[in-house]
């Protein structure tokens, strides 16, 4: 969703991680213009681009396990945003470099009855006029149908393969 955020509303260049070339395919399909794999090391892939060190970082998983990666690859004075919930995050390499981390968590607001809390009604009324007009779309790839037992089997089943793509849902509870 973050690919197609970022390139529906800012003109940055989006450089997204994959692995397979399925995957590969589907992040240029919601508009990556460059693919990286994130199973090899970053930082090399990233220089060999040529376009320059990307000044936003936007770490949705493992990012524990790629920081030494981004504080190579960042730019001096760039941002970096995580979402994901590393067990510790020593940033003490990024001293250098000094970036700004932001650690997003979409329920803060709600939780702690923020001073901006209206904030969050404003992100999800543009998230949703930009669905509403076909500019995002949904990353969904599969439904397995109503959440029970040999339904969440086959969900956990893709997901520990490592062949998933995208969002998996399950539906509601089916009746008893």
């Amino acid at each position: 969703m973050m690919i197609q955020l970022a390139r529906t509303m800012t003109d940055l260049t989006i450089i997204a991680t994959a692995s397979r070339s399925e995957t590969v395919a589907w992040v240029k399909k919601l508009g990556a213009h460059h693919v990286i794999d994130h199973s090899q090391p970053l930082a090399p892939q990233i220089a060999a681009l040529g376009i320059g060190a990307p000044a936003f970082v936007f770490s949705t998983t493992h990012t524990d396990d790629y920081l030494p990666d981004i504080v190579e690859l960042i730019s001096p004075q760039g941002r970096i945003a995580l979402i994901d919930d590393p067990v510790s995050l020593d940033i003490v390499s990024l001293k250098r470099k000094s970036p700004s981390i932001r650690w997003e968590f979409m329920f803060t607001r709600p939780l702690l009855g923020t001073a901006d809390i209206v904030r969050q009604h404003e992100i999800l009324r543009k998230v949703s006029e930009l669905a509403d007009r076909g500019k995002i779309v949904t990353t969904r790839t599969r439904s397995f149908g109503a959440i029970n037992a040999e339904h969440l089997r086959q969900a956990h089943a893709l997901l520990e393969s490592g062949q998933a793509i995208g969002k998996i849902t399950l539906a509601g509870f089916a009746q008893a």
